[in-house]
């Protein structure tokens, strides 16, 4: 298997399952962008065929730290990700880059016909039907990993995974924890810090999806991630809001059955899940304690409290290009606000900015996705300086 995003948490996480079935999974080819130094550690523990970093600076960097050691092939560059990502030898691809970065050796990897086990949300977001035509064109299998969509693919009844015509469901219910800022007064929101915003109660993850949790754009993306994987319309995707993070998500069926998918807030578990489907295997997580955990809760999202999962649920709807502005114009939002360059509520404004002023078109290949991509951080860019001058 290849493991793109290796030292990030999804990429940690899923050798951490590896390393406890080594019988069953060999790695080929680890990637990172530039935490050198852990993905050298990872190397030494797992000794892949083919190292991938960011660019030549780091390839040095990467091959001085593992001298003495058995030297992986050391590639750097977005081609070099495309690469291991269809290699022949590889049968498995743990998809984990965070971003549009991630977008290409996603495609490949789709259109190689491997298994994919997709935890970056862009590849869907940006290029939904770019990418789910080239899963159906190749053959490839897709496995979700967001933990959300990996209850609602083992809530579905089998043969149903990537249509849902047929199969009684009437919705499906994504859960979300709320984040960090579930009570606080939308007056407030303008004096949180990175800082906050990225203490996230109940998962351990990176800076940039810690605030997409923060703000609930992350659920909004999945909401157009689960519109995409199993061929639903926005009207039949709810979010429920759940603090505990136990149950995952559900499945509303036409004759009132609600079938749930619980455990542990783990991301092991689906990665598991994924990994071994249709068998189970060990992930490391210990079985749910249903009496330790006394109680649940459940309120609904407040759509003026988080902005952020209205606008997801109007570029859904809006199709085309709309998804993939969206993504854009917050990456770039979240990126100012990590920087201190733009206030946590201003995040939204700037999406929303983006959505209103930049036209939206017909994406039919990766050209016209990344085109659509470059116009949004170009209209994001400028609104985050019209912010900052207006906040000097």
């Amino acid at each position: 298997m290849t493991v793109l995003g290796a030292t990030g948490s999804i990429g940690l996480s899923t050798l951490d399952v590896v390393s406890r079935h080594p019988e069953r999974y060999e790695v080929f080819a680890l990637s990172a962008h530039r935490q050198v130094a852990k993905l050298a550690e990872l190397c030494l523990q797992f000794s892949p065929r083919v190292a991938v970093v960011a660019g030549p600076g780091e390839a040095l960097e990467l091959r001085r730290l593992l001298v003495g050691g058995v030297l992986p092939e050391i590639l750097y560059g977005p081609e070099a990700l495309e690469l291991v990502a269809s290699a022949p030898d590889v049968t498995t691809v743990m998809a984990a880059i965070v971003g549009a970065a991630g977008l290409g050796s996603c495609l490949a990897a789709a259109r190689s016909g491997k298994r994919v086990l997709l935890a970056n949300k862009e590849a869907l977001v940006m290029a939904g039907d770019v990418f789910m035509k080239a899963l159906r064109q190749s053959g490839a299998v897709l496995l979700p990993i967001d933990s959300e969509h990996n209850a609602v693919f083992q809530s579905l009844p089998a043969g149903f995974a990537y249509g849902l015509k047929g199969s009684g469901v009437r919705k499906l219910v994504l859960t979300a924890s709320g984040g960090p800022f579930r009570q606080l007064e939308p007056a407030l929101q303008r004096t949180v810090t990175p800082e906050q915003a990225c203490a996230h109660p109940n998962w351990s993850m990176g800076r940039k999806i810690s605030v997409d949790s923060a703000t609930m754009m992350n659920k909004g993306l999945e909401v157009i991630e689960a519109s995409w994987i199993f061929g639903i319309d926005a009207e039949r995707i709810d979010v429920l809001i759940h603090p505990e993070s136990v149950i995952h998500s559900m499945v509303q069926y036409e004759d009132g059955s609600v079938i749930a998918e619980l455990g542990n807030p783990d991301m092991r578990t689906p990665i598991a899940h994924a990994l071994a489907y249709p068998e189970r295997i060990w992930s490391g997580v210990e079985s749910l304690d249903l009496t330790r955990i006394a109680r649940l809760n459940f309120e609904a999202p407040d759509f003026g409290r988080f902005p952020c999962l209205r606008l997801a649920y109007a570029a859904l709807r809006a199709g085309r290009s709309a998804p993939a502005l969206l993504n854009a114009a917050n990456e770039e939002a979240v990126s100012a606000f990590l920087e201190r360059r733009l206030r946590f509520d201003q995040i939204a404004h700037v999406v929303e900015a983006v959505l209103d002023s930049a036209g939206v078109v017909e994406l039919n290949d990766l050209d016209t996705v990344l085109a659509a991509d470059a116009q949004a951080r170009e209209c994001a860019r400028a609104q985050i300086r019209c912010l900052e001058t207006v906040t000097a």
